[in-house]
């Protein structure tokens, strides 16, 4: 399963396909902080032994969620090193919102 952690308007413009978006930060106004729901919303769309990679825009976002899910208990949560940017430079099949 991919869980992509980029913000909704970043997950509209493309995503993997069959991704699912939770994004780990929220922008408000200029500045983007930390979703507070982010682990209750994880736990609601995936169990603790599902392997999930986790996506961002270029990788720094996905690392931060991945330690923090594996913190909570997500053992098998994997981080994509290069994010969305290395899945399109890969070729690998995408979706428009």
């Amino acid at each position: 399963m991919y869980l992509d952690v980029r913000t909704s308007e970043e997950f509209d413009a493309g995503h993997p396909t069959g991704a699912v978006n939770i994004p780990y930060l929220l922008r408000k106004g200029a500045e983007m902080s930390k979703n507070p729901k982010f682990l209750d919303e994880v736990s609601s769309k995936f169990e603790k032994e599902d392997e999930i990679v986790i996506g961002c825009q270029s990788g720094k976002r996905s690392l931060m969620a991945a330690a923090d899910m594996q913190s909570a208990g997500f053992t098998r949560a994997i981080d994509v090193a290069g994010g969305y940017i290395s899945w399109l430079e890969n070729g690998l099949p995408t979706t428009i919102k």
